[in-house]
C-alpha cells in the first residue's frame, strides 16, 4: 500500500474559510496529526479516523511521526491553522525529508494544501490594509534571535512597508512588540493606524483599532492568537476600518471617472 502525507492549512478556524481541497484530503485520510488546538478546529471532520494530538513545542516529534506513518502506508493529514507554508510545519517536513535523501519524484508523495493565513483573514476583517507592499514578521524569538528580528523590523520601517506581526506577545515575551513600536516611531507618526485582531473568525474574536502612540494600552488583546497590522505613511482609518491606498486616486479622479459606454 502506498502512503501519502498531506500538509493541510485549515485557515483561521471556521469551516467557511477552509478550501474545498483541504476538506477533501482530510476526508480521504485515515490518520490525522496535529497540535491539539488545530485538530479541534476540524473535530467534526475526523470522526472514525486515527488521531494523534500533540502539545505545543513538539514540532520535531510531529514531523517524524507524520513521515513514518505515511511511509508505512497510511494516508496522513498533518493539520495546521492558517497556511502551513507560513510559519507552519511545511518547512520542517521538507527539511526532515531532505536530510534523509528523499526524492520527490520517486519516494513518499507529499502535498501541501494552502490555507487562508492570518494576514489574509485579519486584513479582510478590518478593511483594506494590505493594498501596497507589506512585510510580515514574527515576534517569536524561540528560533530566530531578537537581534535578527529587530533588523528586519528596522528595514521594513525604513522602506515604509505596512507591517503584519505574528505572535506579537506571550506571557514570557513582552518587550519585543514595544521595541518594535520604538523602531517604527523613528520613521512614522504616532497617529499611524494599528489594528489588533485576536482569534479571527472564531467565537473569541476581538478587534481593536488604535494607533502607534496608544498601542501599549492594549496589552490585554495581545497573545499568540493575535495579529497586529501596522499601517505605513499612507494608511488611514475610516469608520473603524483601515484603508491603505493602492494609488488609483492619485492617477484617476474616482468621483468623476465614468464609464464611456454607460448611457444615461
Amino acid at each position: 500500500m502506498t502512503g501519502k502525507l498531506n500538509i493541510v492549512g485549515v485557515g483561521p478556524g471556521h469551516h467557511d474559510h477552509m478550501t474545498f481541497r483541504a476538506k477533501e484530503v482530510i476526508s480521504e485520510s485515515d490518520t490525522i496529526v496535529g497540535y491539539e488546538t488545530y485538530v479541534n478546529l476540524v473535530q467534526d471532520l475526523i470522526a472514525g479516523k486515527t488521531v494523534h494530538r500533540y502539545a505545543m513545542t513538539q514540532e520535531v516529534e510531529r514531523a517524524h511521526q507524520c513521515i513514518d506513518l505515511a511511509k508505512s502506508g497510511k494516508i496522513v493529514s498533518l493539520v495546521s491553522s492558517g497556511d502551513p507554508g507560513i510559519y507552519g510545519m511545511a518547512g520542517l517536513i521538507y527539511e526532515t525529508l531532505a536530510e534523509s535523501g528523499w526524492n520527490p519524484k520517486d519516494d513518499l508523495q507529499v502535498e501541501i494544501i494552502p490555507g487562508v493565513s492570518a494576514l489574509n483573514s485579519c486584513a479582510s476583517i478590518i478593511g483594506s490594509p494590505l493594498m501596497s507592499d507589506f512585510a510580515v514578521v514574527s515576534m517569536s524569538d524561540l528560533l530566530v534571535p531578537w537581534e535578527v528580528i529587530s533588523k528586519r523590523v528596522e528595514a521594513a520601517a525604513q522602506g515604509d512597508f505596512v507591517l503584519v506581526i505574528y505572535n506579537p506577545a506571550s506571557q514570557k515575551r513582552v518587550h519585543q512588540l514595544q521595541d518594535t513600536r520604538k523602531i517604527l516611531l523613528k520613521y512614522r507618526k504616532p497617529t499611524t493606524p494599528v489594528a489588533i485582531i485576536k482569534g479571527a473568525f472564531r467565537e473569541s474574536e476581538t478587534i481593536v483599532i488604535t494607533d502607534l502612540e496608544n498601542l501599549p494600552n492594549h496589552s490585554e488583546e495581545l497573545g499568540m492568537v493575535s495579529t497586529v497590522i501596522i499601517g505605513n505613511s499612507s494608511t488611514y482609518t475610516y469608520k473603524d476600518l483601515m484603508i491603505n491606498p493602492r494609488g488609483y486616486k492619485s492617477k484617476y479622479n474616482l468621483e468623476e471617472q465614468t464609464n464611456p459606454n454607460l448611457k444615461v
